[in-house]
């Protein structure tokens, strides 16, 4: 069976929203928010990063107002952590696990949009790190926590460096068919090696 570039968006689409999904319910979750709370960040944290780079690149409505799957799919991954929130505490730390497959399948996902609407490269490649990280920024600054992309540990970096791989294959001639679970692949990993040896960058001294 042949699959189009524009199945293949879609499906890692899917996948980025429902862990992004997973992602902000068990936040929301350990602060303690009641359905409703927990419900609304799962939402930001699922669309967010897609809906400002619909807007910068100009895709109107944006995106998760043209397809009731967003919602939907939000609303799984609500009722996933609501019934399975001990087994999914297994398979991550500190939403380690789902951030890290979020922010690889989006930020791929979302500069090959951006790259769809002749976005120039160097910016398509800016428009995945954002569809990547802004959906856990939101979701951070409504749990009053500091951002993971404002921390030490290595965040966007990954999301443009997988960007950047996806950029570089298509021009190589890589069917996306193949770039994008390799790339996607680099985004995870690169997260998890960074966290595991604790890769930083420079910080501005201020003392």
């Amino acid at each position: 069976m042949f699959y189009t570039t524009d199945d293949i968006v879609v499906v890692v689409d899917i996948v980025g929203t429902l862990v992004f999904a997973i992602s902000g319910a068990l936040a929301a979750g350990e602060k303690r928010f009641d359905l409703m709370g927990v419900a609304i960040i799962a939402f930001v944290t699922a669309v967010g990063g897609g809906t400002i780079r619909d807007l910068l690149i100009g895709s109107h409505p944006v995106g998760w107002m043209q397809s009731y799957h967003y919602v939907v799919i939000t609303i799984i991954g609500v009722l996933l952590v609501f019934f399975l929130h001990k087994q999914l505490q297994r398979f991550r730390t500190s939403f380690f696990l789902f951030d890290a497959i979020g922010l690889g399948t989006f930020a791929i996902a979302g500069m090959e949009k951006a790259l769809s609407y002749n976005i120039n490269p160097g910016y398509a490649i800016l428009c995945g790190m954002i569809s990547g990280c802004f959906g856990g920024l939101i979701r951070d600054v409504l749990c009053n926590e500091i951002p993971l992309i404002f921390r030490k540990e290595v965040y966007a970096l990954p999301a443009l460096a997988g960007a950047s791989a996806y950029l570089g294959l298509d021009y190589l001639g890589v069917i996306p068919e193949v770039s994008f679970p390799i790339t996607i692949v680099l985004v995870i990993l690169f997260r998890v090696f960074a966290v595991r040896y604790n890769w930083q960058l420079p910080q501005i001294r201020m003392d």
